[in-house]
């Protein structure tokens, strides 16, 4: 398998120097030093009898030739990389990498438990976490850039989308809000006070759900940070909607409460398409699929 590894490890040092512009970026990324990353694409291209890269003092860019190429190596690359997690499958998965795209919250509260429970029984395979909104790892997903993405549903794009769990959304206050003392909190009063927005790239349930009510939020601040927000609540500068996972052990004073109309997120994972990511990350997604569903439930109480 030396010689796939060898070629895989020249077209990822290519792919990645050319998409951040520069060897020292993607030598730092890839853990190489930029001279040997430089001497692998230099590489490539003699065996391959064609330039690739424009080197300068900038960094580095795709030759016309190599934008030309550049379809087909994606699809070289992926192609080596399935017949590199089959051998991989029939050797017991010793090895092998899973690219993961999610959100924050996921990343914090759900994927430490379902790597925990994968490696029980395939301790030697890597992961790979992009953290992203949901606009970013669906590009991802079609990209290639990563293997699967977890999502919440509908997706923007056609995707196999496969749900896991219901994340409740949740209006957060200062602790000295007029309403701090109902049960819920009115959805039909959410206008009357500033209103901070999560924003999570070109789909956002908090403004899909407002939109289902026929509410309009007074938007004073938009954000794409979760702990953010809950910081300017927590100082009174308005009220906000966050997920149930992320402010599970939230270090701000703020109130929790539901809505009377309630609101909910499904989260799940999706891939382009399922017939044919590698061994590797089928196995992963069949450990999503058995995992017993109480175990995601019972993320929202610890």
């Amino acid at each position: 398998m030396g010689t796939i590894d060898g070629l895989l490890k020249k077209i990822i040092a290519l792919l990645k120097s050319a998409e951040l512009g520069s060897f020292s970026a993607a030598a730092e990324v890839m853990s190489y030093s930029p001279s040997a990353l430089s001497r692998m694409v230099s590489e490539l291209e003699a065996e391959w009898n064609i330039t690739l890269l424009d080197r300068g003092r900038n960094g580095v860019s795709l030759t016309p030739r190599g934008f030309e190429l550049l379809p087909y190596i994606q699809n070289l690359y992926e192609e080596f990389r399935h017949l590199h997690d089959k051998i991989s499958d029939l050797n017991n998965l010793q090895s092998g990498k899973v690219r993961i795209g999610t959100i924050s919250s996921v990343a914090t509260h759900v994927i430490p438990l379902i790597i925990q429970e994968f490696q029980k029984e395939y301790p030697n395979i890597e992961f790979e976490i992009l953290i992203g909104d949901y606009t970013q790892i669906e590009q991802w997903i079609h990209k290639g850039r990563i293997d699967v993405g977890f999502l919440i549903y509908p997706t923007l794009t056609q995707l196999d989308f496969t749900p896991l769990m219901q994340d409740g959304l949740l209006i957060i206050l200062p602790e000295f809000h007029p309403l701090a003392d109902l049960e819920k909190f009115p959805v039909t009063s959410v206008p009357n006070f500033p209103f901070i927005l999560l924003q999570q790239g070109a789909l956002s349930e908090i403004t899909r759900y407002f939109e289902t009510v026929n509410v309009t939020p007074d938007i004073r601040y938009t954000t794409i940070d979760d702990y953010a927000i809950m910081s300017m609540v927590e100082k009174g500068l308005g009220i906000g909607m966050l997920p149930e996972l992320i402010l599970r052990r939230a270090p701000y004073r703020i109130i929790r409460k539901e809505l009377t109309s309630p609101a909910y997120r499904t989260i799940g994972f999706a891939v382009r398409d399922r017939s044919k990511v590698p061994s590797v990350v089928n196995r992963f997604l069949e450990l999503l699929e058995n995992m017993d569903k109480d175990k995601f439930e019972k993320l929202k109480a610890t």
